[in-house]
């Protein structure tokens, strides 16, 4: 049996990702860039934290910035998900030696790539969302019906 090199190695393990089988890897990054605080982050440092008449599309953005735009999230959850996002390589968190100091994070291309998907992905639930209420009022309504 001839011995592969770390690259060869590399490469036959990419070609065998299938996140349909149990142990895949994958199915860990699947799970984590499913999860609503890695998506609405990825999407909220896509955007730069971009209001009306601001153009700084994926500006870095500051924590309390963040915690600002992501309405609802703990402080210990912001930073699991940020420091989870740096470790995986989808954003870079940068410090600035000021008084305070500043601490700013922006995506990376890896990140940009997700970014893209995950907006996509908000985009469809606020644009359906009106459709799945409907969808659910009916469901319930059936309830005590026999299936």
């Amino acid at each position: 049996m001839p011995t592969m090199t770390a690259a060869e190695r590399r490469a036959q393990e990419k070609r065998e990702y299938d996140a349909f089988l149990a142990g895949c890897p994958s199915r860990l990054l699947l799970d984590r860039v499913s999860d609503k605080w890695v998506a609405l982050v990825l999407a909220a440092l896509g955007e730069g934290g971009q209001r009306p008449g601001d153009t700084r599309a994926g500006a870095p953005m500051r924590y309390s910035e963040l915690a600002r735009r992501l309405a609802g999230v703990s402080q210990k959850m912001l930073t699991q998900t940020l420091r989870t996002l740096e470790r995986d390589g989808l954003l870079t968190r940068t410090v600035t030696p000021t008084v305070p100091v500043t601490v700013t994070y922006e995506l990376t291309g890896l990140g940009h790539s997700l970014q893209g998907l995950m907006r996509e992905v908000k985009a469809w639930a606020e644009r359906h969302m009106d459709d799945v209420l409907a969808n659910r009022e009916e469901y319930d309504s059936r309830a005590g019906e026999v299936r």
